[in-house]
């Protein structure tokens, strides 16, 4: 299974925290991808990084800001898609194009998105000599701001390909492509998504930065709350946990896409029908990302793990029979909450959160130490937030797609479409 791909080993970062303390983001990143990326020179990766994170509009790039003694909030909005994303995807276009250049070679990247994803991919290879990108979108069922950041660039190397049905169907095919050796390697195809570890890895570095920056204090109780619907995002956290650093906890934070917070409550992983909501990049029913939890939970055991999902793709459910939630714990919220708590973080902080920030907000445990993590700009979302609390969010890159040409290209969401169509757009 593609989205298993994960290191043999995890290192050991818990005695280099006090050295990590005083490092500025971007160094700080290149200090704990190095142990990863050995075959990459240390001042090209170090260039690598520091390009990367050039693209942000904050000093910190993922500032931490305090809403009360207990309660901060990390913004990991500040790119240049106004989403998280672009945290792993500034940095793997800039990969991706040492790739082309040391290999000699083109490269034709293809991802599927619920939202954020495809426009972050997008403007990670925006123009970049030797690549073209492929990005799946469930047509309908993005944001229109999220859908013109994908589909209103201008670029000859992006193709925004709309697909009938939902996020799953596309990261379906997505897949089914991908198991396709031949294809894969004839067209030279690289992934986006999180089947990538390149992404998740690069995503570990802003808890490692959030847990830093808090008081000594303030980090033995500490618990992050993850809005999130294909689990990636708080994976990352998790497996930084694993590496010795010493948070206390996760919250698994889900819109009523609930999948996640039915496994974490009752230990029942059930595919239900998505339905389209206001928080619509946490659309997602069958999270790719759990399988790479899972490995960890069954004791590193991958034929264990493929009996598992096995039995998920052939009935729809598992029931893990006394399963260990270890760190987690999870909330569920509906559309018809999220207005109402962003009315309420308005009220309370003078603070404007997105739609899926909100479904962070849901449960916080006053008795602990919270980072939420709010992974997208209200800028986004701009009809919800009016509908809520009558302010206009804007942001001028947004508002600049509203005058140029949307060009996409439907198709079914069928392997064999999408294939035809990647060969046909493919660089040689």
């Amino acid at each position: 299974m593609a989205a298993c791909f994960l290191p043999e080993t995890l290192p050991d970062f818990s005695g280099e925290l006090s050295r990590f303390e005083s490092l500025a983001y971007p160094e700080l990143c290149y200090e704990f991808l190095r142990v990863f990326a050995t075959d990459i020179p240390a001042d090209e990766l170090r260039a690598i990084v520091q390009r990367s994170y050039a693209t942000f509009s904050h000093p910190e790039i993922a500032p931490l800001r305090r809403l009360s003694s207990r309660l901060h909030v990390m913004e990991l909005w500040h790119g240049p898609t106004l989403a998280f994303k672009d945290f792993a995807l500034q940095l793997l276009g800039n990969l991706y194009e040492r790739q082309c250049a040391q290999r000699k070679e083109t490269i034709n990247v293809l991802g599927a998105t619920s939202g954020d994803t495809g426009a972050a991919a997008i403007h990670g290879l925006l123009g970049k000599p030797g690549t073209a990108v492929f990005i799946l979108y469930p047509d309908g069922r993005v944001s229109p701001l999220q859908e013109r950041q994908m589909t209103c660039t201008g670029a000859d190397n992006v193709f925004a390909l709309a697909i009938d049905g939902t996020f799953d169907d596309a990261q379906h095919a997505l897949k089914e492509i991908f198991g396709d050796q031949e294809f894969r390697t004839r067209l030279r195809l690289s992934a986006v998504n999180s089947i990538n570890l390149a992404r998740v890895l690069a995503q570990c570095v802003y808890y490692l930065h959030a847990f830093l920056r808090l008081p000594a204090a303030e980090r033995e109780n500490v618990e992050f709350v993850v809005p999130t619907g294909n689990f990636g995002n708080v994976l990352a956290g998790w497996l930084l946990q694993q590496m010795g650093v010493p948070i206390r906890g996760f919250k698994v934070a889900t819109n009523q896409n609930d999948i996640l917070y039915r496994l974490f409550t009752t230990g029942e992983y059930r595919v239900g029908e998505v339905r389209p909501s206001l928080a619509p990049s946490m659309d997602i029913q069958v999270a790719s990302n759990f399988e790479r939890f899972l490995y960890f939970s069954v004791g590193r055991d991958p034929a264990r793990v493929r009996e598992i999902m096995h039995a998920f793709k052939t009935t729809g459910e598992f029931t893990f029979p006394n399963f260990d939630r270890g760190t987690f714990s999870a909330s569920r919220c509906t559309d018809a909450e999220i207005p109402g708590i962003i009315q309420r973080v308005y009220r309370d902080y003078n603070y404007v959160i997105d739609p899926h920030t909100a479904c962070a907000f849901q449960s916080i445990d006053p008795e602990r130490t919270s980072i939420v993590l709010s992974t997208a700009s209200p800028a986004k979302f701009p009809e919800t937030i009016a509908n809520a609390i009558g302010v206009d969010a804007t942001h001028p890159s947004l508002e600049a797609l509203k005058s140029r040409p949307l060009v996409n290209h439907r198709l079914k969401a069928d392997a064999a479409a999408i294939r035809a169509f990647v060969e046909a757009h493919a660089v040689a």
